[in-house]
């Protein structure tokens, strides 16, 4: 797949990632602890019925410069552990107000780093979840890692908690690209950690990279795709690297590196998307690729892939999402919740019996019916207006109304060859995905708040 140029041209301007709608910077601060303890109770009564519940372990023994995650830099140990405690109080105060016939589809433990914590704590979070919550037959339980934290031990430990899905961040394989970045080197090759994590039977293998970051070339960036696909992960993901250096300053060295240019992380997603391909792999989404037998290549191609704040799945293990600690955000089916900024407010928080929720946004129903179309174009890439309307109880005509839209703002992107439509339905073609945050801005009544910022689409 070629992009041209003329359209990397057009189409590179500042737009929301839409990992969530509205973005995360719309919330407000007028949204505080009994909004969101109010909406845990009512979503007894709300659709997804599943549970979808997020880990967020903050802590990193270093600083990766690229980063936008909320992150907290240290090595201490007793402050660890006085977190862990914190979290599992928070997790004992949740858990009455739910439903017990309600289920667990999802476990998301994401950062920070969660691997930077004994292993012994996970262990003891693991077991409080499911001393406190019942699970479906098959959910996903997945952890992200940083490799240079991982080795057999620590493997085994993580899969005796019951983690059926190992990410690794490995971003690139060049050590220089990691030295500037300043990302640890691992000391155990890549390869044989995916070994280790195989030697427990269905137990799934992600890749995670980055492209966008000094040093990296479409040839380098190629090779290093190479060197994946010699692992055979089950998954991978190849994240664009979004230069935010207003939200996160620690990105403005990276300049004194240089960025590549938007032509060049153009060729380097060309080239990661010819590689996995050619090599068997389903496209998902912007920058996700999983093996045809994959459950999310299977729900893509049943157009019933779905995303939430812990990224694509199905529709079997999505679910309302329970964030617990640090920052984690809730996303549940009326509102979205963030909690603490600070570990030292969380932990002091926790300890007085304080959930403290700094921001958050109640949902309205065009905030739900916009949500589920741009759900729609960036899984599945293609949207039924029918399907939209049944799902609210609404004609086409309403939910066009609502949004106030017009098929001709369709018209250009039809001319450049990234979509179709008819009355009925838009459908993405190969080239569109790239572009598909573009597109689904077109159907973002907020998207013109020019008091909100966001990373450019390439």
């Amino acid at each position: 797949m070629k992009i041209p140029q003329e359209l990397i041209e057009k189409y590179n301007v500042p737009v929301p990632r839409y990992t969530s709608y509205p973005p995360a910077n719309f919330f407000t601060e007028d949204f505080g602890t009994e909004d969101y303890l109010k909406a845990v109770t009512e979503s007894n009564q709300k659709q997804p019925e599943n549970i979808s519940i997020y880990i967020h372990i903050p802590f990193c023994t270093q600083l990766c410069l690229y980063c936008g995650c909320n992150t907290h830099i240290t090595k201490n140990k007793e402050l660890m552990g006085q977190y862990v405690y914190a979290l599992k109080k928070e997790i004992q105060m949740i858990s009455p107000m739910l439903d017990k016939g309600r289920k667990v589809s999802q476990v998301h433990w994401g950062g920070g780093t969660p691997n930077a914590l004994p292993a012994s704590y996970i262990g003891e979070i693991m077991d409080l979840i499911h001393a406190n919550f019942n699970f479906i037959e098959n959910p996903e339980i997945a952890v992200e890692c940083n490799p240079a934290y991982l080795d057999q031990t620590y493997i085994d430990q993580l899969v005796s908690f019951g983690f059926n899905r190992i990410s690794m961040g490995v971003q690139d394989f060049q050590e220089k690209v990691l030295n500037a970045v300043h990302r640890e080197v691992p000391s155990i090759p890549i390869s044989e950690l995916a070994i280790m994590i195989r030697k427990h039977k269905g137990v799934a293998v992600n890749l995670d990279f980055i492209y966008g970051l000094p040093f990296q070339t479409p040839e380098s960036f190629g090779k290093s795709i190479d060197k994946a696909l010699q692992i055979n992960p089950d998954r991978l993901v190849t994240f664009s690297y979004a230069h935010v250096p207003w939200v996160k300053k620690a990105q403005l060295k990276l300049e004194e590196y240089g960025l590549p240019a938007p032509e060049e992380k153009v060729k380097m997603f060309e080239t990661a998307w010819a590689k996995m391909t050619s090599a068997g792999y389903t496209t998902i989404g912007l920058d996700h690729y999983a093996k045809p037998e994959d459950d999310m290549a299977q729900a893509l191609q049943q157009k019933t892939l779905h995303r939430n704040f812990q990224g694509y799945c199905t529709r079997e293990t999505t679910g309302q999402v329970y964030a617990f600690g640090v920052t984690g955000i809730s996303q549940l089916e009326e509102v979205y919740s963030q909690n603490a900024r600070t570990v030292k407010e969380y932990i002091e928080n926790i300890e007085q019996g304080t959930i403290q929720i700094v921001k958050g946004y109640s949902m309205t129903e065009t905030d739900k019916i916009t949500r589920m179309i741009i759900n729609e174009i960036m899984c599945n890439e293609y949207m039924n207006w029918q399907q939209i309307a049944d799902a609210f109880n609404y004609s086409v005509d309403e939910i066009k109304g609502t949004l106030d839209f017009n098929e001709r703002k369709l018209d250009g992107f039809v001319e450049d060859d990234l979509l179709t439509y008819t009355k009925s339905e838009i459908t993405i073609s190969p080239i569109g995905r790239f572009f598909l945050r573009n597109i689904a801005a077109v159907f973002d009544v907020r998207v013109k708040d020019g008091d909100k910022k966001f990373s450019k689409s390439v």
